[in-house]
């Protein structure tokens, strides 16, 4: 694997995302994070995933030198329906997968963090979705997962402010289940996920197939309605904008259009 480190011992999978120093995510790695849970759905060896980042971040977003390659909307759509189906595997995945976030998980990386089936954070750790600032918005199924972690009026705040919040303040709004210090995170991680390794296989499936049923019609309808977006202000003159503002590091001049 190019982006991505995968190790394994009792019962526990470790997926550390190696695309350092932002650890962010491409369309390269998005696929072979799907082609890693392939694997990972079939190895009897494994019950539990954790998902963590490499260096100072979990991921600090989408990779955004990648958007200037894409040529039009449909495409930035496309690109919206890889990163939202993917998440939706992992959402859905027979195996708890669980978050060990730290630095910051940003953008691309919070819907990461989000689609996995529960998070454990850094105290000091970022979150956001800094979308709106570069004359975006978030792709990969964020607008519809966050609302229902911390409830409308905070995700309409976070979206529309863009302000990131922290590790302690993710768990008190509902978005992480437990904060530690940064030095004390893995280790705490790595002991719930044996905890829960020692349950039987069968049980485990079953609640997380059940815990599916929670969503609704309108989150998959929301979804798709937000890659259609995602390639439509791609295609504006705002999102060029805030592309190429990002790019050549000033702040953007957005004009409406």
């Amino acid at each position: 694997m190019d982006y991505l480190k995968w190790s394994s011992q009792d019962l526990v999978g470790t997926i550390t995302l190696g695309n350092a120093p932002a650890n962010a995510l491409s369309s390269k790695v998005l696929k072979e994070l799907s082609g890693l849970l392939d694997e990972i759905e079939h190895d009897d060896n494994v019950r539990v995933v954790l998902i963590q980042g490499e260096g100072r971040f979990f991921s600090a977003g989408a990779d955004i030198k990648e958007f200037t390659t894409i040529e039009n909307g449909e495409q930035f759509s496309n690109l919206a329906r890889l990163g939202q189906n993917l998440f939706e595997r992992i959402e859905n995945f027979p195996k708890p997968i669980i978050a060990a976030v730290h630095g910051a998980a940003l953008g691309g990386g919070l819907e990461l963090a989000m689609a996995c089936h529960f998070r454990l954070v850094s105290e000091k750790a970022k979150f956001g979705l800094p979308e709106l600032s570069l004359g975006l918005i978030p792709g990969f199924a964020g607008s519809q997962r966050l609302p229902r972690l911390v409830g409308t009026a905070r995700a309409a705040e976070m979206l529309l402010t863009s302000v990131p919040i922290s590790g302690e303040e993710a768990v008190k709004v509902g978005l992480a289940n437990h904060a530690y210090p940064e030095s004390e995170l893995f280790k705490n991680a790595l002991n719930m996920a044996k905890q829960i390794s020692k349950k039987s296989p069968v049980s485990l499936k079953a609640i997380l197939e059940l815990l599916s049923f929670t969503k609704t019609n309108e989150f998959h309808a929301g979804v798709e309605r937000e890659a259609v977006l995602f390639g439509a202000q791609f295609e504006s003159a705002d999102g060029q904008e805030g592309i190429s503002a990002f790019i050549e590091k000033r702040e953007p001049n957005f004009v409406g259009k």
